[in-house]
């Protein structure tokens, strides 16, 4: 079930997640078990297949320091970037900040 947010809360949540970014492989049951949280949760979250583009890739290697997926990229108000890998802590990490 979707979560509804009034549009101006709606509005305010699309904005923070623009400094957020999904890390993925179409078919990775892990990356499904977060899109179905970034789904439920109404978020406008940008997924960057890390499998098929090689600039996505590459982005999550030399920043992250692993292809492993799923990696959610946050990029904090102060323009540093934390790399959060592993389904179940991303999940978390999105309930906490958007439910």
């Amino acid at each position: 079930r979707r979560q509804r947010r009034s549009s101006q809360d709606q509005q305010r949540v699309d904005q923070e997640t623009t400094q957020l970014s999904l890390y993925e492989f179409q078919l990775c049951p892990f990356c499904v078990r977060v899109r179905r949280m970034i789904d439920r949760l109404n978020l406008n979250i940008e997924l960057r297949d890390a499998k098929n583009e090689d600039t996505h890739r590459q982005d999550l290697l030399s920043g992250g320091g692993h292809i492993k997926v799923p990696c959610l990229r946050i990029e904090k108000d102060d323009k540093t970037i934390e790399w959060m890998y592993e389904s179940s802590l991303i999940n978390q990490y999105l309930e906490e900040q958007f439910n």
